[in-house]
């Protein structure tokens, strides 16, 4: 669809009950479907994690409270939802047309998760320096399963945005670009909700214990 959808212009966008056959609508819900199994795979690696959790799978190795940084996560999980603040801004701004709002919004939302996986980044790196890379135990290995799964789901985000930036540009606000920003939102939403189960389960109970 070349022509833009002005604000208001096409309520089919904003509101799925008025038209059944609302292609947003529809891309949406397949959208929730990978969603779903996307949980089963972090369920997974949480179950995962709490079988491998303990000093005799460390194999003389650290233990969780030994490598994670409780105030580390916490800066990261600022970021994170940050991140998801400055995206949902981002669709409001779409709702108001503004392809300015959209863009500056999508714009912060990169740079904040770019904080979040560079402070990452370096605790990871920082482990593998000193010798506790994944092979150096069984629990060492899911601890670095899990960050680095998500870790990747973030960089994929990441590049999605960067897609959407452009797209935004030079098309504007047509039905496929929408449908794909809602669907970002979803995935980034979903992002952050991941990352506070591993802040709470691993930074917060692991840290202190």
């Amino acid at each position: 669809m070349a022509t833009n959808i002005a604000a208001g212009a096409d309520t089919r966008l904003w509101n799925a009950e008025a038209d059944e056959h609302d292609p947003i609508s529809a891309r949406t819900f397949g959208f929730w479907l990978y969603l779903l199994s996307d949980a089963l795979i972090f369920a997974g690696l949480f179950a995962s994690y709490a079988v491998l959790d303990n000093s005799f799978n460390a194999a003389g190795g650290p233990i969780a409270a030994q490598i994670v940084h409780p105030l580390e996560g916490l800066i990261q999980t600022f970021a994170v939802l940050g991140s998801v603040l400055s995206y949902s801004l981002a669709t409001v701004a779409m709702k108001k047309g503004s392809r300015t709002g959209v863009i500056h919004g999508i714009l912060g939302a990169i740079v904040l998760s770019g904080v979040f996986l560079g402070i990452g980044a370096h605790d990871l790196l920082g482990l593998i320096a000193q010798g506790d890379g994944p092979d150096r135990s069984g629990f060492l290995s899911i601890f670095f399963t899990l960050i680095v799964s998500h870790g990747l789901h973030m960089v994929f985000g990441i590049l999605w945005m960067l897609v959407m930036l452009v797209q935004v540009a030079r098309t504007g606000f047509n039905q496929d670009v929408v449908g794909r920003l809602l669907n970002l939102r979803l995935f980034w939403q979903f992002q952050a909700s991941v990352w506070v189960c591993v802040y709470v389960y691993v930074y917060l109970l692991g840290g202190y214990n």
